[in-house]
């Protein structure tokens, strides 16, 4: 539904320009620690009775979720993203490809290479920090609802973080529900690739390549000024 209402949109504002909409296949694996330990809310939300039904019925994992209870299922990491050719062909197309919605459609590998679908959700960034590698991508865009990472959340001490490296980020913490995978999703592009990511607001995603956001550099630009300008070389001490 996401992907018909983004080409919607897209077809409205450019009429005549090639846009595709696919289904995403993407290979986990069935011995990914995740399964142990499942964390993904899908679903309704269950009364208690409703919840011990389910479990009873369906063998499902539910959790507390409010004053009710919701399903919860694995988040493995994304492995390989099935189609991956033909998504480089429609690009080199001139067309516009959405794909990976929702972090795209988990299945597994048995023995014999055949495929079978996951009861699993992959997380949605990790999936485009994987798809912007596979692709050779200049630049990862992570859009969300706020307009910069925060370090400090919800503290006295909170400030936005503006131009950063992975080597700092990850010496943060992020809540695992929220900013957490946008952060990791960054920093395994910067550091896979050597290229720069952005994690920003979705209103402001038309200028974020240029501006605004915490933009996340390669250790050696990080340099750089905010807005591309290069920083004025330090001094060099005297021995």
């Amino acid at each position: 539904m996401i992907g018909y209402a983004l080409e919607r949109g897209l077809r409205s504002r450019m009429p005549g320009r090639a846009i595709s909409t696919l289904l995403t296949q993407v290979r986990v694996s069935p011995r990914d620690p995740a399964f142990l330990a499942p964390s993904k809310p899908v679903g309704p939300v269950y009364t208690a009775p409703q919840a011990d039904r389910a479990r009873r019925e369906h063998g499902w994992t539910l959790a507390p979720d409010g004053t009710g209870f919701r399903r919860v299922v694995a988040s493995p990491r994304p492995l390989e993203i099935l189609g991956l050719d033909g998504i480089r062909e429609l690009l080199g197309a001139g067309s516009i490809v959405i794909c990976g919605g929702g972090g795209g459609i988990p299945v597994a590998a048995e023995r014999d290479g055949t495929l079978r679908g996951v009861e699993a959700v992959i997380d949605k960034d990790l999936l485009a920090s994987l798809l912007a590698e596979r692709l050779g991508a200049d630049l990862l865009l992570i859009l969300t609802d706020v307009g910069e990472v925060v370090r400090d959340w919800g503290t006295p001490r909170a400030r936005p973080i503006e131009t950063t490296t992975p080597s700092r980020l990850r010496r943060l913490d992020f809540a695992a529900g929220s900013m957490g995978p946008k952060v990791e999703a960054v920093c395994r592009f910067v550091e896979r690739t050597d290229r720069r990511a952005v994690i920003g607001a979705l209103e402001d995603a038309c200028t974020l390549p240029e501006r605004g956001g915490t933009r996340v550099m390669p250790a050696a630009r990080r340099t750089r000024r905010r807005g591309g300008a290069p920083a004025p070389p330090r001094p060099r001490s005297r021995r």
